[in-house]
């Protein structure tokens, strides 16, 4: 679904590439049956920083402030080794839809690219998984209202897009992501699946039989 894709791009990293963009996201976002102008807060801005100024202030807001993290099982596992078996599942579900992701130098978590993971799904299952994580989506934007950043609108756009209402997240300790991204990183083939027990039944991916729902189960 196309929405995702574009929320995806908006979402990462500003680059020279996304503001040449911005003319031809704001024209496709007006073709779309959606809540657009929420968006508009972010475009601007988009278009009235220099570069620098927002890749600083991107960097400030996600990579440096734990409770924006864009790493969606950092919300709920924290450092703790659940979110390894977590990890492998959803990169389990991105391989068993034919979306690779092993020359990305990211973890599967990682909002932007789960949500263009999205894009390719068919719409049923793109719900289906988005109702899925949408706690963890909701909890991160609430954070982002309350500093009244630009990127919240994305964050209340999904939510309204959700079939399901978000529940409050109870939030584990946030700590270092290194170890993981050594063991989860685009070299993950070959690795152990790390602890499997999960009592609350958390993030878990049975088997394609059982839906992609479950990829980001509460």
């Amino acid at each position: 679904m196309e929405i995702f894709k574009i929320l995806s791009v908006l979402l990462c990293y500003p680059e020279q590439e996304l503001l040449d963009a911005l003319p031809s996201i704001l024209g496709r976002l007006k073709t779309l049956e959606i809540e657009w102008s929420l968006l508009s807060p972010l475009l601007e801005h988009l278009q009235e920083k220099d570069l620098i100024d927002l890749q600083e202030e991107y960097v400030s807001l996600f990579d440096r402030n734990p409770s924006c993290s864009l790493h969606l099982f950092e919300h709920i596992h924290g450092e703790d080794r659940l979110r390894g078996q977590a990890l492998v599942n959803l990169m389990s579900e991105y391989k068993a839809n034919g979306y690779d992701i092993s020359v990305i130098d990211e973890l599967p978590d990682y909002l932007p690219l789960f949500l263009e993971f999205l894009s390719v799904c068919n719409e049923g299952e793109a719900k289906d998984l988005l109702a899925a994580s949408i706690d963890v989506i909701d909890h991160i934007g609430s954070k982002l209202r309350e500093s009244q950043s630009v990127y919240a609108g994305i964050f209340t756009l999904l939510v309204n897009y959700s079939s399901v209402q978000p529940q409050p997240l109870k939030v584990p300790p946030v700590k270092d992501m290194e170890e993981a991204m050594e063991k989860f990183g685009p070299n993950i083939e070959g690795v152990e699946p790390l602890l499997q027990t999960n009592a609350c039944n958390l993030c878990s991916v049975d088997n394609k039989n059982k839906g992609a729902s479950h990829a980001l189960s509460r």
